[in-house]
């Protein structure tokens, strides 16, 4: 089967397209590589793909509709798993249409794709952000519960974007499949994310910024698991016209200060902390209930955070050496 991948050149996007040509499906990576990080990391995993059969990359913003619905249609594609968007809640505060143009228009035209082109299931990535900021309880965040309140642009489009997809699943007819990640880490991640910024910063011997003072908690889930709950998720079809959503985490919230100990000791050095308030956008914890994915897929997550950021920095030390 041929499965296209968009943000075939981010983070989960080129380890969900690693594991389906293992399994042996035919791979179309889709990615206009924008410079919101370091391109040099995303070529590199764009390289790595490119280098196996049965992938082939295809360099195209999504959100150009005619080219993608094009694509879509001329390939005989049946599944898509949609990753590409505009990512980061705090770049979203000053580039708020850079989350327009990926978001909300790019899903709109994988939307109307997969209209067009008659597709078996669409998986595609919603957030944990759209939870808001709330308490992590001792039960988790439910797919159930209210999520009217985001408090970013970038929570915002990922809820329009569910919103979008319930309603074309109802008008036309095909599955669909959203994916709620809670804080993905791991080797190829993206710079931006706390645990990447850090290391690098520790191992120039530079302070960390810890916002929140510290206080803030994340249900921290390594990047193989993710591709657990991508790939289970896409071989299990809601029924036509059905839109699922589904938590994809570790459930198991770990506080920021917890998280930095466990970066020390992975990478034998000791951070030198600058403590700095909450910024807009950031909530306070997430916390995932994964009992509808374990219902439907069996998912648990296989490795810790302490093994997780291990490996994190043998690869770092690996890709950026000293």
């Amino acid at each position: 089967m041929t499965v296209i991948v968009t943000g075939a050149a981010g983070f989960i996007g080129a380890q969900v397209a690693h594991r389906l040509l293992d399994q042996g499906e035919t791979v179309i990576g889709v990615d206009v590589l924008t410079d919101y990080y370091d391109p040099v990391l995303k070529n590199a995993r764009v390289n790595r793909l490119e280098a196996r059969p049965g992938f082939t990359m295809v360099r195209l913003d999504i959100a150009d509709a005619e080219a993608f619905i094009a694509l879509v249609c001329t390939a005989g594609v049946k599944q898509i798993v949609h990753l590409a968007a505009q990512a980061g809640v705090r770049y979203s505060i000053d580039h708020p249409f850079a989350y327009q143009h990926a978001n909300l228009a790019g899903h709109l035209s994988v939307l109307e794709a997969a209209r067009r082109g008659r597709v078996d299931h669409l998986v595609y990535a919603s957030s944990s952000s759209v939870y808001g900021d709330r308490p992590a309880s001792d039960r988790g965040f439910k797919e159930t519960d209210p999520v009217d309140a985001p408090v970013s642009l970038y929570a915002a489009t990922k809820r329009a974007d569910e919103l979008m997809s319930i309603s074309y699943a109802k008008l036309y007819g095909f599955p669909m499949s959203a994916l709620r990640f809670f804080t993905v880490y791991g080797p190829w991640g993206r710079p931006d994310m706390a645990y990447f910024s850090f290391t690098r910063k520790i191992l120039a011997n530079e302070p960390i910024e810890i916002y929140g003072e510290g206080r803030m908690a994340r249900d921290f889930t390594y990047i193989d698991d993710i591709v657990d709950g991508v790939l289970g998720v896409l071989d299990h079809p809601p029924s036509p016209g059905a839109h699922e959503i589904y938590n994809v985490g570790d459930n198991e919230p770990v506080g920021l200060m917890a998280m930095i100990n466990t970066l020390e000791s992975a990478l034998g050095r000791e951070a030198v902390k600058i403590m700095r308030p909450m910024q807009p956008g950031d909530v306070t914890a997430t916390y995932a209930d994964i009992s509808k994915l374990h219902a439907l897929i069996g998912y648990r997550p296989k490795v810790n955070l302490t093994e997780g950021l291990a490996r994190f920095v043998d690869w770092y030390r690996g890709f950026y050496p000293a």
